[in-house]
Parts: structure tokens; sequence; C-alpha cells
């Protein structure tokens, strides 16, 4: 059973003053605190089929605690990020103060993006 609740708040216990570029494996190591285990992806963009395999769903709206965020790559980071939601922000592998695009490279490009929800 996975605990969204749990898996947000590990992921707030556990960053990083600024980002050190993994983000995927901060999401995956709480998501997994939470009582899923993720197929592994070489970059945090290619996550999305692995959560729709691991239960979860593409959500729209405003976000829960425990949505995750994939987001496709902008200029200079070819891996693209992803997040988890704490009820209040963004945590990767650092708490993003300015929504969920992590960087001004992000913040500027504003690549696509999903949001899942676990049901």
């Amino acid at each position: 059973m996975y605990d969204r609740i749990l898996a947000a708040n590990y992921a707030a216990s556990n960053i990083e003053p600024n980002s050190v570029g993994r983000c995927a494996e901060y999401v995956r190591k709480a998501i997994e605190w939470g009582g899923i285990s993720l197929q592994r992806t070489r970059s945090a963009k290619d996550y999305g089929p692995s959560l729709l395999a691991a239960g979860f769903h593409e959500a729209i709206g405003s976000p829960m605690k425990g949505d995750v965020i994939v987001i496709q790559p902008a200029p200079g980071h070819p891996h693209g990020h992803m997040a988890i939601y704490d009820g209040s922000h963004w945590i990767s592998d650092f708490k993003q103060l300015h929504g969920f695009y992590p960087g001004p490279a992000y913040r500027s490009a504003q690549p696509a993006y999903k949001i899942y929800r676990y049901h």
C-alpha cells in the first residue's frame, strides 16, 4: 500500500540546501519510502511510464500532497526534472521556492510537464 503523505514527508525531510542534480534519485527514494518501487530510468523526464505502471494516473488542477511532477528538458538540462509536492512546495533534491519549475532555465522555457497522482 502506498502512503503519499509518508512519501512527501520523507522528501521534505531529506533535502539539500540547493540542487545537486539528483532530483530523480531523491524523488524515487521518497516514493519508495511511501511503499512503491519504481522502475528506474536514466532521466527524470522518463519517469512517467514507471509512475503509471505503479498505479499513478495523470492529474490536472491544483496539486495535492504526494503528487509527482515530471518535467521535460529545458536548455542545458537534458534529463528534465521531477519533484514531489509536500502540500506547500515542490520538493526534488531541494525545496523549490518558485513553483514547480526548478530554476531560471525552466521558468524561461516552460517545457511540457505532467502531474501524477496515486489513486
